[in-house]
């Protein structure tokens, strides 16, 4: 049985966070650090890899506050 968690390029995450209302904050080395204002604010490191593994997405969601099923419906 599969993972439900998709493997996605760093670009196809950032462009979703995006949508989300997340925005680049800065960059050191290979990761970026992404941020969403308001209330909590929310602060999301994407590493600049070829591809990021599942369980580091399923990570990056968790921080984001993104539940999958939201995230996959916006692809």
């Amino acid at each position: 049985m599969g993972s439900k968690y998709p493997v996605l390029t760093p670009e196809e995450i950032i462009k979703l966070l995006e949508k989300f209302g997340f925005e680049k904050v800065s960059q050191k080395g290979s990761h970026v650090k992404y941020k969403k204002i308001g209330n909590p604010s929310r602060i999301v490191i994407i590493p600049m890899h070829k591809e990021i593994a599942k369980g580091t997405f399923k990570s990056i969601l968790e921080q984001a506050s993104i539940k999958l099923d939201d995230f996959l419906a916006q692809l």
